[in-house]
């Protein structure tokens, strides 16, 4: 264990047994002998005593020498011990998100009690809803993409030199093959495309590197596009020297916090690249500038990169906040398999914390009349290559609206499994200075909720199963206003 944990583990249990034993620190400190700023210290992890210093307090408060210099904590203090053993604070880099060890070090010793009934709560939390350390790591990543509204200007002046060194043109569509040349003859790397094809149990990965070798193994039935971020990923993990990295994509497991943090910096980096920031908040500009919504030109700019449905709809969430200063917005993608009722929220972000949807994992149902299910029912239905649709959507439980855009493609991995992409802005006062085709009549206003089980719409003709959820709430909100009014009457 890392020596700073020693001396906490240490301190905590001393505050615990001197609080046990009704002594203040003044008192402990007239019983051994210790002067008081000393044993403060001790018990905020900043000093570790020396054996003969231990044995002092061993005798004093009655406890084997043993028991003291254990790491091992009552259940009250257990939760922190298992923390700080497994060296959680040293995997996630608190300073991302502005915060140093120390502090957290000292908000432990400052109360224990308080914060082991919270870390209590969330491994709770965790455990029941199956919350692995994956998805720890991922949502850790994905709060710190929110802190940032998404962009990160270090990143994006990293591909503009990326691009002079190489002589790449980012006014120009990004060419696979230039991608591909400027890894097998400045990085050294070796393609190959028949490898992952021999193994059926691959099949649902696009690419492994092989690090020893500098082979890059890809499978055949990717497009261009996703052969294009595959190699501007790797691009990125050499040109930003990031060494702690992922080598399969998708990704298998993580094996620590930085290969999800860096898997993320590569990802950034190869959308900044393939979908160049001037180039598309110039197509952004020039279509949210008519006065009435035209799908063509939409698909026109989904279509001008090289890059995929998903990646254009990611890019939206860079530029957005940045260059038009809409910060209050979301990210959804669904998975759906053909002939099923069952849809997948797998990937989500949210730039503004209250936003709904949301993923629920409560086993409830979706409203079927967001964006995202209508255009996966669409292409899963029509068995179609691109489903697109636009609407805004209005959540009258919230009074709040969202102008949401939605794609719908079939899964290039898996047969009869089809996923959607949807980016909601939120509707207020700014959107309606960026945007000039909001009121067009031909712009659908749909009233939603979040899921079946917690709407109010009535006579929804897709309604999946009863409000259940509301009428619950109704029915124990009626039960407090009779308590209330007994009450008063007897009062």
């Amino acid at each position: 264990m890392e020596q700073d944990y020693i001396k906490l583990i240490f301190g905590l249990k001393l505050k615990q047994i001197r609080s046990e034993r009704g002594l203040s620190l003044f008192g402990l400190s007239k019983l051994s002998g210790m002067s008081k700023s000393y044993l403060n210290e001790i018990e905020k992890g900043k000093k570790y005593p020396k054996p003969d210093k231990i044995v002092l307090l061993s005798e004093h408060l009655d406890i084997p020498y043993d028991d003291m210099v254990s790491l091992k904590l009552d259940k009250n203090l257990a939760p922190i011990g298992e923390i700080l053993q497994s060296k959680l604070l040293k995997e996630i880099p608190l300073e991302l998100f502005g915060i140093q060890e120390s502090t957290m070090i000292d908000i432990i010793s400052n109360a224990p009690v308080k914060v082991t009934a919270f870390i209590s709560t969330i491994i709770e939390i965790a455990r029941n809803y199956n919350f692995s350390k994956e998805s720890f790591y991922l949502a850790s990543v994905r709060s710190f993409q929110e802190a940032n509204n998404n962009y990160f200007d270090d990143l994006e002046q990293a591909v503009i030199k990326f691009a002079k060194t190489y002589q790449i043109n980012l006014n120009e569509k990004i060419s696979t093959q230039e991608l591909e040349d400027v890894l097998t003859e400045e990085y050294g790397y070796t393609i190959n495309n028949d490898e992952l094809g021999a193994h059926i149990e691959l099949e649902n990965l696009r690419s492994i590197f092989v690090p020893k070798t500098k082979t890059l193994l890809i499978t055949k039935s990717i497009d261009d596009s996703q052969r294009a971020f595959i190699y501007a990923k790797e691009l990125a993990y050499n040109y930003l020297n990031i060494n702690e990295r992922l080598y399969t994509f998708s990704w298998i497991k993580f094996e620590n916090f930085d290969e999800v943090l860096n898997n993320f910096y590569a990802s950034y980096f190869a959308g900044a690249l393939t979908i160049p920031r001037q180039s598309f908040v110039n197509d952004v500009k020039n279509l949210f500038e008519q006065k009435q919504f035209n799908t063509k030109d939409f698909n026109a700019i989904l279509f001008k990169y090289n890059g995929s449905p998903e990646s254009i709809y990611q890019r939206l969430t860079n530029i957005l906040p940045k260059d038009f200063n809409l910060n209050n917005l979301f990210f959804l993608r669904f998975s759906h398999r053909k002939d099923s009722n069952l849809f997948y929220l797998n990937k989500e972000l949210h730039l503004a914390k209250q936003q709904t949807p949301r993923a629920n994992e409560n086993n409830e149902h979706y409203c079927r009349r967001w964006m995202s299910l209508k255009v996966l029912e669409e292409v899963s239905k029509n068995d179609s290559e691109h489903a697109f649709d636009i609407q805004i959507s209005n959540y009258p439980e919230e009074n709040t609206q969202y102008l949401v855009f939605a794609s719908a493609t079939k899964d290039p991995f898996r047969s009869d499994r089809f996923r959607s992409i949807a980016i909601g802005i939120k509707l207020n006062t700014q959107l309606r200075r960026k945007v000039n085709f909001l009121d067009h009549k031909s712009l659908k206003r749909i009233d939603v909720g979040v899921t079946c089980e917690r709407c109010s719409i009535q006579n929804c003709d897709v309604r999946q199963v009863p409000s259940t959820i509301l009428a619950s709430k109704a029915k124990e909100a009626k039960t407090a206003e009779v308590v209330e009014e007994i009450t008063k009457r007897y009062g």
